[in-house]
């Protein structure tokens, strides 16, 4: 039977434990052996060296091992003497990129390792008879822990002890609202959320104290449960690991195309006889075949992705994959929690109202700093100011939280709301050392849900003869207890007509979303207290001060990040387990919706898939919500095919975090379940880094596209070339060679190493290009849309064949014969059309910055670039002008005038870019 239908005492009994002495030192030894460590463990962690493994499966990965492999058999092949320098550089660019994703994985992992020690906690228990602070970690079924107001509870256990104990488990169960308490044993069976005698791992006692035995640690907790299903979970595929994955099928199967094409060709061209003959064309048009495989894209995806993790690691958002930066620049819609993401998370009191008038207080959050003012902004003074003292001196006073601060960081230690209160009095003016000196607390009422109140009982130095009672509570039950009002300093009787005004205030004030309080007093003779403590009987005959009203502002920040976001045609919406009114009120101050629609959880439960399908549309703001809400509404939007970012910071956000297209979870207040759920952490909770991942995530998409467009225009180049090139051979003055071999327009070492020198420094520059100032201008890109668009396919061709046509042209007129004659040898056409290839693409990078500007828009913008053209054009020259490298290469030495030849061809393409761009500015796309 589960510990919550039985008696403490029967649970005490079967864990054999003893509710007084606790186990001894010798016993929980013993337990902690037999029952694991209290932590969530991973099942079947991946050994490391999978992991490294791992980054070896990507399609284009696996081409480039074939193309090192292709390489490494053409030097054994021709035996020249040389290092297989191409081999070996594309087996370095392989290698790179894997240990690159796999060190990201590791700092990812490492960073929520730091969260997690960040968040480990102590426990007390009781053990050998006394009390003792252990280590969460090491608690066992049979501790008899101590709970009191601000800790977080370690275990699941059964209370055996309560003293006004309240829990906040929105973690686990969704509950917004802190669950009060009891010992007694349920009889029926019950859901997780009205297990009032059972305390849960993970959540936080909000108020009041408790003793109870643990009956269940680490994954056998209902967290570790949780945590355990997730494993069952498949991650959601980004969209750019399918574009990245889809555009390595269609270069796979062109490789396929191309080789068998271009043996083919050559074998029906041109005159082939015998094995060597045969075996060089075999090794040419698979050589060729790799050389359209663009070497460099997946390690400078990966290091662009990698940079971008980096950049927001510094704006404290933790990316647990490379590919989810990129994910969040492709969202429709950002679902976001209300509660420390879209407000702080810190109570603030924003008005109080006496029988005098109303105060307006500024300034948000747990800082003691902002202006206190009238209506209209004006001073206060009189009897306002006077009823003012009053009311915040109760509200201080009756009140158990401590403000304090560390580092400069204001915080508060207890319940958010009495925070609230002493954060407020400080504004007035009203200092803790006085209060203290003057009021002396001599007994408390503890709250209760039925009396919705609280009073504390204070000595008064300045009034000797008599004590003083301090009452706060629910404003309609506290004005019960009240017979007379404070005006000025002096105490009225309280009319029926009053009291209706009173309440038509507070319901004024709910209206505006304020959560409100009563405030009230009342003198106690010395006498009333005989050292036997307080009652609820001090809670009578009171008089009224006013009412308090407070409410969880929206972050400063949040706002602008709204705007910024809904500019950037992404739609916020709002899920909290908070009240519709407060949901409403906050959604329409931060700009998410502004017609004061809320549905509610209940409507949700209430609505078929179809009518929900119809309502996520139409409504942003979703109230007192359950997890199993939370995740038909991500399903909702991703049926109408939307990208979903969701956000989430308890156990039972975890399958909505795993079901959305990107997770984000809160470092701060996140539970370790949602963080190991989720493809982001953020470290600060806030809903403005998010929308900054968004900023990076387009940047770097759009960078992707830049170097894809430039690798693959360069490749398709290339291949052009080489098949034209021999298709006519004879046509351009191509000859076959003195031992009757194949004649091709470059050498396969040739078109290998263009792709080594123009496929790394230039492209990784590109992907370091800065982001667009239009970037959060423009809507999310359509889901599904491929990477490489068809209208990018049509440019990239037409890139390539301009290409082609340059070289073959220079080549031509380097011959004797052809079309364009020419003197020089084969060895000299070749390095001519060598090098003006490699120009060809130099020039094409800057084509490729833009698929809209002009390339001469912000030329120097990026230096980047600029090194990278340098460094590939040092290293062509040195191809064409070190011994060892033109014997490698069978380059010959270049004059001035044939750099310059070559130039002024190559840079046709930079025309011919330019040109399409103007035309498509003057005539755009209907």
């Amino acid at each position: 039977m589960d510990p919550y239908r039985q008696t403490a005492e029967a649970v005490l009994t079967g864990l054999d434990a003893d509710a007084r002495s606790g186990l001894s030192r010798s016993e929980a030894e013993k337990r902690l052996a037999r029952y694991g460590r209290n932590e969530l463990t991973e099942e079947n962690p991946i050994p490391r060296w999978r992991k490294f493994l791992a980054q070896f499966t990507d399609v284009l990965v696996v081409l480039l091992i074939i193309a090192a492999l292709v390489s490494a058999g053409l030097w054994l092949y021709e035996r020249n003497g040389v290092l297989p320098y191409e081999a070996m550089t594309i087996l370095a660019i392989v290698l790179l990129n894997a240990l690159m994703g796999y060190f990201q994985q590791s700092r990812a992992e490492q960073a929520l390792a730091a969260l997690r020690r960040m968040s480990a906690a102590q426990a007390n228990v009781i053990r050998d008879g006394r009390r003792q602070s252990v280590a969460a970690a090491e608690l066992v079924p049979g501790d008899i822990i101590l709970i009191a107001e601000g800790d977080t509870v370690p275990a699941d256990a059964r209370l055996i002890q309560s003293v006004a104990l309240q829990t906040a488990e929105a973690a686990l169960t969704g509950e917004s609202l802190p669950v009060e308490k009891a010992t007694a044993q349920m009889e029926d069976e019950v859901g997780l959320g009205d297990r009032r005698n059972m305390i849960f791992s993970g959540t936080a006692a909000t108020y009041g104290r408790g003793r109870a035995a643990v009956t269940a640690t680490g994954m056998h907790t209902e967290t570790g449960q949780i945590a355990g299903m997730l494993k069952h979970a498949s991650a959601e595929i980004t969209p750019l690991q399918r574009q990245l994955d889809r555009v390595g099928k269609l270069l796979g199967a062109a490789v396929i195309v191309i080789a068998v094409g271009m043996i083919a060709t050559i074998l029906l061209v041109q005159d082939v006889h015998g094995f060597s003959a045969t075996f060089e064309v075999l090794i040419l048009g698979v050589a060729l075949a790799v050389a359209a495989v663009p070497e460099g894209l997946p390690a400078v995806v990966t290091v662009v992705l990698a940079l971008g993790v980096q950049r927001m690691a510094k704006r404290r958002a933790i990316i647990r994959h490379l590919a989810a930066v990129e994910t969040l620049g492709s969202a429709d819609v950002i679902a976001s929690d209300k509660t420390g993401t879209l407000t702080k998370n810190e109570m603030t009191v924003r008005a109080v109202v006496t029988a005098s008038g109303r105060v307006t207080f500024t300034g948000t959050g747990y800082a003691p700093e902002g202006e206190v003012t009238g209506d209209g902004g004006k001073p206060i003074g009189g009897s306002l100011r006077s009823e003012l003292v009053r009311a915040l001196t109760v509200a201080d006073r009756a009140n158990n939280a401590v403000l304090q601060e560390r580092g400069g960081r204001w915080t508060v230690q207890g319940d958010p709301t009495e925070g609230a209160l002493i954060v407020a009095a400080r504004k007035a003016g009203l200092a803790e050392d006085a209060l203290d000196a003057r009021f002396v607390r001599v007994g408390e009422v503890p709250f209760s849900s039925e009396r919705k109140l609280m009073s504390t009982v204070h000595t008064d130095a300045e009034r000797l003869e008599r004590m003083v009672a301090l009452t706060k509570g629910a404003a309609d039950v506290l004005l019960s207890r009240c017979s007379h009002e404070l005006v000025g300093e002096e105490a009225r009787p309280l009319t029926p007509e009053r009291r209706a005004e009173i309440m038509a205030c507070n319901d004024e004030l709910a209206g505006e979303a304020l959560r409100t309080l009563g405030v009230a007093f009342r003198s106690v003779p010395k006498t009333a207290h005989d050292g036997g403590g307080f009652d609820e009987a001090v809670e009578r005959d009171l008089v009224f001060l006013g009412l308090i009203g407070m409410i969880d502002p929206p972050r400063d920040e949040a706002k602008e990040a709204v705007a910024k976001a809904k500019g950037a045609g992404i739609r916020p919406i709002m899920i909290t387990g908070d009240h519709p009114n407060t949901a409403s009120v906050i959604a329409a101050e931060l700009g998410i919706a502004a017609d004061g629609r809320a549905v509610t959880g209940k409507e949700l439960g209430q609505m078929a898939d179809a009518t929900l399908d119809r309502t996520v549309r139409e409504v942003s703001v979703y109230a007192r919500v359950n997890p199993e809400h939370k995740l038909r509404i991500v399903r909702a939007l991703q049926r109408d095919g939307l990208t979903v970012a969701m956000t989430g910071d308890g156990v039972n956000d975890a399958p909505a975090l795993k079901t959305a297209d990107i997770g984000v979870a809160m470092g701060m207040t996140g539970t370790d379940v949602s963080k190991e759920a989720a493809d982001m952490v953020l470290a600060d909770d806030n809903f403005a880094t998010i929308v900054a991942a968004v900023e990076e995530g387009r940047a770097i998409f759009a960078n992707i596209r830049k170097f894809l467009r430039y690798l693959l225009s360069s490749n398709i180049g290339e291949v052009m070339t080489m098949f034209f090139g021999v298709v006519l051979a004879g046509v351009i003055g191509l000859s076959k060679s003195e031992g009757g071999g194949v004649v091709l327009p470059l050498l396969a070492t040739q078109i290998l190493w263009i792709n080594l020198v123009t496929d790394g420094a230039p492209a990784l520059a590109l992907g370091l290009d800065p982001a667009d100032a239009n970037t959060m201008n423009e809507p999310p890109r359509p889901n599904g849309e491929s990477v490489l668009t068809p209208r990018m396919w049509v440019e990239i061709l037409l890139v390539g064949a301009v290409m082609a046509l340059g070289t073959l042209i220079v080549l031509d007129a380097s011959l004797p014969g052809g079309l364009i004659e020419g003197s020089g040898t084969t060895s000299y056409g070749q390095s001519m059309a060598f090098t003006t290839l490699v120009l060809f693409q130099l020039f094409n990078v800057f084509n490729a910055r833009s698929d809209e500007r002009s390339a001469f828009e912000g030329l120097f913008v990026n230096p980047w670039l600029w090194a990278a053209v340098g460094l590939s054009l040092l290293l062509h020259a040195a191809v064409l002008y070190i011994p060892i490298l033109k014997e490698a290469f069978s380059t010959t030495s270049l004059s001035v005038g044939d750099w310059l030849v070559c130039a002024a061809v190559a840079s046709t393409v930079l025309w011919v870019r330019e040109l399409s761009k103007m035309m498509r500015t003057s005539h755009p796309p209907a």
